[in-house]
């Protein structure tokens, strides 16, 4: 007869547990998005399971705490040596990466086989059989600690490949701008030997290197105008003419640019502002010469309300222009009317210009890094910006009629 000793029974995570897994995998989703976005195919299987990975960079840890479910727990393991040389290494990983130390010195076995009642509890427990990071992109040999937990344990191995983090964060190298992203590969029995889990890893990050992103063809076409000599110009042009006469504003055209190429944000903003600078220099010159320069989807009441402005604050009026929806070109020839002085008209405008220019280049070019995964719906987002910008143009122009 069976007794209750010789029942097995089968530990939660604890509540708390997964809740702080959740919040990591939020933070570092919400980082990895900001720097590329991050992508994800498969998942891992029902319960506990050591998952093996390629380390090429510290981005790593991130990449899989972004990805791995939350209900898993995961918690990495850490060189002792390394980050858990200081109390606030020590904090930073454990709080922010569910770090757990493991000796590379001698010890390290021990560190992995504490962690084989959390497995059996359904906790995955990720590693890096390596030991170190690779420094040329190529998976060195697997040591056997990781399968040694896993047979202990009695839970599946599970590799993984990442691809882009050597990229977002290489070994002594700067953060740039990179998508990330995670395969997780079909379950491997736990008596697997450490060259076929290595021949399974490098299969996942080969195939995760090799596949090409989808983009969209209008994307790819924007980008090479953005990226050529005509770029600059073109932002120049366009902001240029539209402080003359140009019904659509420079932001229209940096809304176009800096999601398609956000690393372009900053010179497309800059040119734009050099470009609407010296449009509003002429509209005024022009103006006070008496030259009259049609502006079209511009009102008599936008012109009144630029006069009564000028009257009392003089050129720093223009700093209301990024907030009422008046253009630029109805501030530059009422400037030019009411015989504003050209320098103090210009420091003005660039004050007011500037800050919204670049703010507006920035934001879109941060909104391109969230959408990075999803260029291939370029197309989409054109024709919802199109649609917006000539709704808001109508609300604007009705409300100064």
């Amino acid at each position: 007869m069976r007794t209750l000793l010789s029942t097995p029974v089968r530990a939660v995570l604890p509540r708390r547990s997964r809740v702080a897994a959740a919040f990591r995998r939020g933070l570092w989703w919400g980082v990895l998005s900001l720097t590329g976005g991050v992508e994800r195919r498969g998942r891992l299987p029902r319960g506990g399971c050591v998952v093996v990975a390629n380390h090429s960079s510290h981005a790593d840890t991130a990449a899989l705490l972004a990805a791995l479910d939350a209900r898993h727990s995961p918690a990495i393991g850490a060189a002792a040596d390394y980050w858990f040389a200081s109390p606030w290494r020590r904090r930073i990983c454990r709080r922010l990466a569910a770090g757990f130390p493991v000796r590379r010195g001698g010890g390290g076995m021990e560190d992995l086989l504490t962690m084989a009642g959390e497995l059996r509890a359904g906790r995955a427990v990720v590693l890096f059989p390596e030991g170190t990071r690779a420094k040329d992109g190529s998976l060195g040999t697997f040591h056997r600690g990781a399968l040694v937990l896993a047979e202990e344990a009695g839970v599946p191995v599970v590799p993984v490949g990442i691809a882009g983090t050597d990229r977002l964060l290489p070994k002594h190298g700067r953060l740039r701008s990179s998508l990330v992203r995670v395969t997780i590969g079909e379950p491997l029995p736990s008596a697997v030997s450490p060259e076929e889990a290595r021949d399974a890893v490098v299969a996942l990050h080969a195939r995760t290197v090799a596949e090409p992103l989808k983009d969209s063809a209008t994307r790819r076409r924007v980008a090479a105008v953005v990226t050529s000599r005509w770029g600059v110009p073109l932002a120049f042009c366009w902001a240029f003419a539209e402080a003359l006469s140009w019904p659509l504003m420079p932001e229209l055209l940096l809304g176009v640019v800096c999601v398609a190429v956000p690393r372009a944000a900053l010179k497309m903003s800059l040119g734009a502002l050099a470009g609407s600078l010296a449009g509003g220099l002429l509209a005024l010159q022009l103006a006070s010469a008496g030259v009259h320069v049609p502006a079209p989807l511009t009102t008599d009441r936008m012109r009144a309300e630029v006069r009564h402005e000028l009257a009392v604050e003089g050129a720093s009026a223009v700093r209301h222009q990024p907030w009422n929806g008046i253009p630029f070109k109805v501030y530059g020839a009422e400037a030019g009317r009411a015989d504003v002085p050209a320098l103090d008209w210009l420091t003005a405008s660039a004050t007011a210009r500037g800050s919204r220019t670049l703010t507006v280049g920035f934001a879109f070019a941060g909104f391109g890094l969230l959408l990075r995964r999803h260029r291939r719906r370029y197309g989409r987002y054109l024709a919802l910006l199109g649609g917006g910008f000539a709704a808001g143009l109508s609300l604007i122009v009705h409300g100064w009629s």
